[in-house]
């Protein structure tokens, strides 16, 4: 599976995003979709997932503010990221889990929150 992610730019804090990210490949045995982040100088960290199913979780520090959403006809997952904060401030990566070969990770998008 291979990933493309999308939407990633400057915003003031408070404002929004919307991230995409499309899957192309042996998409059919997916069964998962989600975002990880990584900010400058720290370890990369779960946002949120989405299952086939549509079940969702989040890490605590997005509760309330992003909601993770997904297209399974355009095999695309989407992160609406709300009341931004300059902490958000990471690249984002998209990631697949699929019941056929490795897990997936997309290039990156930067986000960046000014305060």
């Amino acid at each position: 599976v291979q990933l493309q992610a999308s939407g990633g730019g400057l915003v003031q804090a408070g404002g929004s995003l919307r991230l995409s990210c499309a899957a192309s490949g042996s998409t059919a045995s997916i069964y998962l979709m989600g975002w990880y982040r990584q900010a400058p100088g720290k370890q990369r960290e779960f946002v949120a997932f989405i299952t086939n199913l549509g079940d969702t979780n989040y890490a605590d520090s997005v509760k309330g503010r992003f909601a993770i959403s997904r297209d399974i006809a355009k095999n695309t997952v989407y992160l609406q990221m709300n009341s931004l904060k300059p902490e958000d401030t990471a690249v984002y990566y998209c990631n697949t889990l699929q019941a056929l070969g490795p897990p997936s990770w997309g290039q990156g998008t930067l986000v960046t929150v000014s305060s």
